[in-house]
């Protein structure tokens, strides 16, 4: 059998198999798998409101047991010795839950583990607060400052509204518990001072550290004033299923603020939020699995966009019914929080419950989905007109495309130092936004250099080009995601292939290949700033190295056959390949398995080969 009849045989197989799992709403329901966190806090929460969810409990229980390595530690990628703050999350859920002791000998290697990497006083901020609502960490002494940023007007820089909305959905309810240092215990809180290694940080737990000018009336006044606008802004975001704006690790904590207020465990808004929380379950065979945020727009918009990238025709059932599904999500207006306006959108968000959030990369994937549509049907014309429009309008003044905000103030991270705050409150322009919205636009309006807005995304990824030829990609894995986003989206808007920058990123592609073939990244690259290549090569990784060279490349060269007789055979190992993270959340924090992804960047890779090459 010949390569070009092995790839289509390939694109045939991944066909069907994804048809087969799409839902009858027209959706693809992958799951959207990340590190303890979420399956802990939810054991934590579900405890502390003496909810009876024994077969739920049991089950996330399970899950974190099989997470656990030898080493008694939980990691966040395989390429890991350990995460501390994972491991904490995990171990203090384990004793939540009642099924575990201090002594048993799964606990007592996790508890070897976080003290000899520094002991709960070096777990990540997150975490701390998260302890810190159970009494089991002393409050951070500055956390109520920033409370006065809820009175701020929004023109001004150092407004709460600045923030990205996703910064703000968190913030918010953090603002209320952390003012008021907030704490809850209750017959299943657990006793964690075994795990510091100063014992005095141990004796300042429940004690208020607050400084005497906030004591003063103005001070009180202006700190009684943003509680309620943090209430009002944190109630209003709460979506149809109960969740603050989708994200499970938003509702976590909104749960406790609302505790703090005064809101009893049998109000309706904290019990919506915890069946929202439990309606985030992801259930298989395998594991079950409380998603952060599910990826079900995400993964529908790329799955259907790749199917039609493989020869399906927009008149095809599948396409036809994932098309329906999507454009009934389309963010049509909002409510501006603070000056009370409304606003045309046109956006798409992550999820399908998020209506307060649209973002850059879900509108441009769901614009590609529909567009064949958009050509013959007038409801999806007018859907992908004024989707074009809001992806043009949140183009930054620096030519580049950000995830949530447009312009937003990068002097805000001077304020708060807190660990990752600037990877997630201060929305820059990326490489990976910006070359795929390059690329859309493109690749289906036509547009080229001669276009300023396409000229100054252009000069944005050239001027933010690494030295080694390289693009930092915010949202995946990280320097091959970002390099793979820059070089097809400048290539698709007219760049030459032997433009300097096309050669020098092709050329640090090439490098980085592994001996086995392929491409394969190590998370630790975005933590250290810098490439950090795996032992092996992922399916995701070289989908999108091959794929960059293939829209540079007139032939098939021998590294551009070679990786994709490589993806042919990887798709049918389930190991390591397929299930390293390759999406990014949080540097050194939050990464995610895509469930979806061994399946829409092979056929894509393997479709634009075919369509090219054959």
């Amino acid at each position: 059998m010949t390569l070009t009849e092995q790839v289509q045989t390939e694109i045939n197989r991944l066909i069907e198999k994804i048809k087969n799992d799409q839902f009858k709403d027209g959706s693809w329901r992958y799951c959207f798998e990340s590190g303890p966190m979420t399956d802990a806090y939810t054991i934590m929460v579900l405890r502390t409101l003496e909810f009876n969810e024994e077969d739920l409990i049991d089950k996330l229980v399970n899950r974190l047991l099989k997470k656990q390595h030898s080493n008694g530690a939980w990691k966040l990628y395989d390429d890991d010795d350990g995460n501390l703050s994972a491991t904490v999350e995990a171990y203090t859920a384990l004793l939540y839950s009642g099924y575990f002791q201090t002594s048993d000998l799964k606990l007592k290697m996790a508890e070897e583990y976080i003290l000899e990497n520094g002991g709960l006083e070096q777990v990540h901020i997150s975490t701390k607060f998260m302890l810190a609502l159970h009494d089991l960490y002393p409050w951070p002494k500055f956390f109520p400052l920033p409370l006065l940023l809820m009175n701020s007007p929004k023109f001004l820089p150092i407004s709460f509204y600045k923030f990205s909305s996703y910064v703000r959905s968190h913030f918010a309810p953090l603002l209320i518990v952390g003012n008021k240092r907030y704490t809850t215990r209750n017959q299943w809180t657990p006793n964690l001072q075994h795990l510091f290694l100063n014992n005095e940080k141990y004796k300042k737990i429940g004690k208020k550290h607050a400084t005497s000018i906030l004591n003063l009336p103005f001070f009180k006044m202006f700190s009684k004033m943003g509680i309620k606008r943090a209430e009002q802004y944190m109630i209003h975001s709460i979506e149809k299923d109960g969740t603050l704006s989708s994200y499970a690790s938003a509702t976590f904590f909104m749960v406790y603020s609302l505790l703090s207020l005064g809101y009893k465990p049998t109000s309706p808004l904290i019990q919506n939020a915890v069946k929202g929380i439990i309606s985030f379950l992801y259930k298989s065979d395998e594991q079950f699995h409380i998603q952060n945020s599910p990826s079900t727009i995400w993964d529908t918009a790329l799955i259907s966009y790749s199917l039609q990238k493989a020869g399906l025709s927009e008149k095809d059932k599948s396409i036809q019914s994932a098309s329906n599904y999507l454009l009934s999500f389309q963010q049509k207006e909002i409510e501006n929080n603070n000056d009370s306006l409304y606003y045309s959108l046109g956006g798409w968000s992550f999820s399908e419950y998020n209506t307060h959030n649209p973002d850059v990369d879900d509108t441009q994937a769901v614009l590609r989905a529909i567009a064949n549509l958009s050509l013959q049907n007038p409801e999806f014309r007018i859907a992908w007109n004024s989707g074009v429009k809001w992806l043009l309008e949140m183009q930054n003044n620096d030519g580049g495309w950000a995830s949530f905000e447009k312009n937003s103030n990068k002097s805000l991270a001077r304020i708060f130092p807190l660990q990752n705050f600037v990877d997630t409150a201060i929305d820059s322009s990326t490489a990976d936004l910006t070359g795929r919205t390059l690329e859309f636009l493109g690749n289906y309006l036509k547009l080229d250099m001669n276009h300023q807005r396409i000229k100054d995304g252009v000069n944005w990824l050239i001027k933010n080009q690494k030295e080694d030829g390289s693009w930092y990609g915010r949202w995946g894995i990280s320097y091959i995601y970002g390099t793979w986003a820059a070089v097809t989206g400048m290539k698709a808007v007219g760049v030459p292939s032997d433009h300097p920058s096309i050669q020098k990123a092709i050329g640090w592609l090439l490098s980085k290949k592994n001996a086995d073939g392929g491409w394969g990244e190590s998370c630790k690259s975005d933590i250290l700033g810098e490439y950090i290549p795996l032992s092996y090569s992922t399916l995701v990784h070289s989908s999108w190295a091959l794929d960059t060279l293939i829209s540079v490349f007139d032939s098939d060269i021998d590294e551009i056959n070679n990786g994709i007789l490589n993806i042919i055979n990887w798709m049918r190992i389930p190991d390591n390949r397929i299930t390293y993270p390759t999406g990014g959340g949080l540097p050194g924090h939050f990464y995610i398995y895509y469930h979806s992804y061994q399946y829409i960047w092979p056929l894509l890779t393997l479709s634009h080969y075919q369509n090219k090459f054959k």
